[in-house]
């Protein structure tokens, strides 16, 4: 066992101790991170306006600042943008993360000196809660590779701009630097698939023992790993045994990365975004992912049923219940308030507080009155592959409500690997998972308003090549798994 494993090994029970201590005290240490933020940012132009000074309780807080998207936010955003100081939080931010809007264009969301260290502590204290349950640590020596956006930043009026995943490449430890993959000229490549040959140049050779990323776009590099290696990912990287990803539901490509890869291997789940880093894997053996309580953000939830109501009741960490699917409100130690990042969640624990990401509050097919969220539709489809030879490199469910003839019916998309010998009982039980998990859903099929599941298949790199055609191809950028139009596969039926 090296010096740097039996290190990590002692870092790793400090840091699982530190934990403990604030997740075990949920109310308090939530109640900690409000007095906090309204006691930092009671001067700026944002807390003058909403009488921050006068803000003594949630109560308080709920009556003065209204739940907002980015819209709402975007005339405090573009002040900061231009340079004006003191405006969601005090002084300027450090940096601004760059995202691709779905209707407001770019987005630019603050990042600062307060809230930057959170992004990196989190990505690193997942790992660490990692070694400190498995003992697993020898995968320190090896290298490590980083699927993210270019590190290239621009900087305007004293302020640097740029993606999430780029901003954070700038504070890898000094103690990985020598184990991170690929090289900073690689990291700097714009186009995605000349990245990606690069990064297979790169790394092919060398000892690889951990890669994360956002499974779709860590595929890609699989599938061209094999092709260049002839073998499968895990006879090319030995040593390779731990899987790090966010941003997508891992288990619908696990069968086919498992393929790929050619054995199991262990896999961290996080919950990353450029508004904050919510939450991480603490635990191989528990379902979900610990809400980080502590990290300069303080948590409301609204329930997904009555988000769009006049005056939807907003609950704070103590008041959340099991298996409810919940609207994420943020406000933070970056100046967001009363945020709506789009995410919806359900908590699988409540001692300590872990979540899963259920969908998005936009995503979800309602069009008959089913209220179909994302979390449902991985679910059934992973239901549906079990005991099969079937793989699937992507999906997207959209439903058609004007068909050519017979009832409206939902319609998935899926670009398979290996297709299942059946695809008429493959598409049965989709619909029976479906109907299982959704009462809805299952009023509508036995009262005859729609009809069963259509599995329609796709060629292979359909998303891929939608995905280029839009111009967002690698990075963050990832597949609505559903939409309540048809906006989405009208376009993926004519790339």
């Amino acid at each position: 066992m090296s010096v740097k494993s039996i290190a990590a090994k002692i870092f790793a029970q400090k840091i699982y101790t530190k934990t403990q201590a604030w997740s075990t005290n949920p109310v308090a240490s939530q109640q900690a991170v409000f007095k906090s933020l309204m006691r930092d940012a009671k001067k700026t132009e944002f807390g003058v306006d909403h009488n921050f000074g006068e803000i003594k309780t949630f109560a308080d807080f709920a009556k003065n600042v209204p739940i907002r998207d980015y819209e709402d936010l975007k005339i405090y955003v573009e002040k900061v943008v231009n340079g004006e100081e003191n405006i969601l939080w005090k002084g300027k931010p450090l940096y601004f993360a760059k995202t691709s809007g779905t209707t407001s264009g770019a987005k630019y969301i603050p990042l600062t000196k307060e809230s930057m260290p959170y992004h990196i502590e989190a990505a690193r204290n997942a790992i660490l809660h990692y070694i400190h349950e498995t003992g697993n640590a020898d995968f320190v020596d090896g290298k490590m590779i980083f699927l993210q956006g270019s590190p290239i930043l621009e900087i305007k009026h004293g302020i640097k701009f740029g993606r999430l995943s780029g901003i954070v490449a700038h504070f890898i430890p000094k103690y990985l630097q020598k184990n991170r993959m690929p090289s900073w000229e690689t990291n700097c490549i714009e186009d995605w698939e000349t990245k990606i040959d690069a990064i297979v140049d790169e790394t092919i050779n060398e000892n690889m023992t951990v890669i994360s990323g956002i499974p779709s776009w860590v595929q890609m590099y699989f599938e061209r790993l094999h092709q260049k290696g002839g073998k499968s990912v895990g006879e090319i990287f030995k040593n390779f045994n731990l899987f790090i990803y966010g941003g997508v539901n891992y288990e619908p490509y696990r069968a086919k990365f498992e393929n790929l890869i050619g054995r199991k291997v262990d896999s961290i789940e996080l919950f990353p975004a450029s508004e904050g880093f919510f939450a991480y894997q603490d635990s191989q053996k528990e379902k979900g992912m610990l809400l980080l309580l502590n990290a300069g953000i303080f948590y409301e939830f609204v329930k997904s049923d009555e988000f769009y109501s006049d005056k939807p009741r907003r609950y704070t960490i103590g008041e959340v219940e099991l298996e409810v699917n919940y609207v994420l409100i943020i406000s933070t130690n970056a100046g967001l308030w009363g945020y709506n990042i789009g995410d919806t969640v359900q908590f699988t624990s409540l001692k300590p507080y872990r979540i899963i990401v259920s969908g998005r509050i936009k995503h979800y097919i309602s069009a008959f009155g089913e209220h179909v969220i994302a979390k449902e539709v991985e679910s059934a489809l992973q239901e549906a592959m079990e005991g099969t030879t079937a793989r699937v490199n992507e999906f997207t469910v959209a439903p058609q409500i004007t068909p050519d003839s017979g009832l409206p019916y939902h319609e998935w998309f899926i670009e398979f690997e290996n297709e299942p010998d059946d695809i008429v009982a493959f598409s049965e039980a989709i619909d029976d998972a479906m109907r299982k998990q959704n009462m809805y859903y299952d009023d509508l099929i036995v009262g005859n308003i729609l009809r069963k599941v259509v599995v329609t298949t796709v060629i292979k790199n359909s998303f891929q090549d939608y995905m280029k055609s839009i111009g967002k191809l690698g990075g963050q950028n990832k597949i609505p798994r559903l939409s309540d139009n048809r906006n989405i596969v009208d376009l993926l039926n004519k790339v």
